[in-house]
């Protein structure tokens, strides 16, 4: 029973659409894997109502029995990130500072789901406002590797990528600013797609740096995580960065033949420090793709040795002004200490934000002080569209 989220997402669905198995029995399963396994691996903040979540299920089947399903998702459990907004649950993003928030409206992607019968099982652990790579640096949990959990599951979207690698959900939610959806998919074994950036809206998406985040799908296979991506991709009017209108099925082209389809690597991401059986393991991959009628190239891109220093100092300059909404004052954690504005300001951030958060602020007003603004943000603006147009011209030329 508790292996059912397991299955293969496209065998799942197959089972629910020849009535093998019930949204009811997949969302019963879901939960009791959580109870079972949970409180090893740590992957979820919070788990919403059971009851409700089995009426929710329940509403599903009498749905499929009379063919007016809402969608390929209706009745099938979904975890979400806990910086994506979802009514009826906290929103911590993994920090003391927003511990008690509930917020008052979901975020697209997640009323997206919803209005197709998709049933949010969960809110997953992150690190703190999706600053980090290992699901470490959360104020509350240290999510596990589900297949070693003397391991991390990466970050910052670890408590998604453990939970679908676990078997604990087919499907999860997760947000990508610099590898979060894409790093801990790799290490949990499922599959992750961190869209193009403005195909799902970032409405509901707490932010760490606007310009950067995305979220993302997580499942135990290509077919779910396309499937997922589908259901929350398309323009919103409450996003002034949604800039696509969905017009393909991402799902329905799966199957399609890749022959004549092309593709590019960069050596320089083999060079010092790989793992020799990462190395092994990639070019078993790169062989793999020419087997399958891919067009497989080495292209060699000498500036991605700048793309780290540009990514750090775009996103911590943005985090620095993003997060200087949490002040103690509007809503989030407010310290005891209140003989003034100015103590109660400096102790609720010193005592809401964690290490990791607290360098990253202090970084991003580095970069962006008067003396330095030119010198390193301005650079790293300039070095952003250089690697963006030499990509495009790799892309291109391909």
């Amino acid at each position: 029973m508790d292996d059912v989220c397991k299955i293969k997402f496209r065998d799942l669905l197959k089972m629910r659409k020849e009535g093998k198995i019930t949204c009811e029995a997949i969302v019963k399963a879901s939960l009791s894997a959580i109870r079972k396994y949970d409180g090893a691996l740590g992957c979820f903040i919070s788990v919403a109502d059971e009851s409700e979540l089995i009426k929710l299920a329940g509403e599903s089947d009498k749905r499929w029995a009379s063919g007016k399903q809402l969608s390929d998702l209706d009745g099938m459990p979904v975890a979400v990130k806990d910086n994506i907004h979802s009514m009826g649950l906290h929103t911590t993003c993994g920090s003391k500072i927003l511990g008690s928030y509930n917020p008052p409206y979901n975020a697209t992607a997640v009323d997206k789901i919803k209005k197709l019968g998709g049933i949010i099982i969960g809110k997953t652990n992150m690190d703190e406002f999706a600053m980090g790579s290992t699901s470490e640096t959360s104020a509350y949990l240290n999510t596990k590797n589900p297949y070693n959990t003397e391991r991390v599951p990466g970050g910052s979207s670890g408590g998604s990528a453990a939970a679908v690698g676990a078997g604990l959900v087919p499907l999860a939610l997760g947000s990508d600013t610099g590898g979060s959806v894409r790093q801990p998919a790799s290490f949990c074994g499922v599959t992750g797609i961190k869209p193009t950036y403005g195909l799902v809206s970032r409405f509901g998406l707490v932010a760490y740096a606007s310009s950067l985040d995305q979220i993302g799908t997580f499942s135990n296979d290509v077919y779910g995580a396309a499937l997922l991506l589908d259901a929350i991709a398309g323009s919103d009017g409450s996003d002034s960065t949604s800039l696509y209108d969905k017009n393909e099925d991402f799902a329905a082209k799966i199957d399609t033949d890749t022959k004549g389809l092309k593709a590019v690597y960069f050596p320089e991401f083999m060079g010092e420090g790989i793992a020799p059986e990462i190395k092994e393991n990639f070019k078993n991959s790169i062989e793999a793709l020419k087997k399958s009628g891919i067009t497989v190239n080495e292209v060699k891109f000498p500036e991605l040795k700048y793309v780290i220093a540009t990514y750090y100092f775009i996103a911590t300059a943005e985090a620095s002004s993003n997060l200087s909404r949490y002040d103690g004052v509007k809503y989030g954690y407010r310290s005891d200490k209140q003989k003034n504005y100015d103590e109660m300001l400096l102790s609720s951030r010193s005592e809401g934000f964690g290490k990791e958060v607290k360098k990253r602020i202090i970084l991003g007003n580095f970069v962006l002080s008067s003396g330095y603004y030119d010198e390193y943000y301005g650079k790293a603006q300039k070095l952003r569209t250089f690697i963006m147009k030499k990509m495009q011209s790799i892309l291109k030329d391909a």
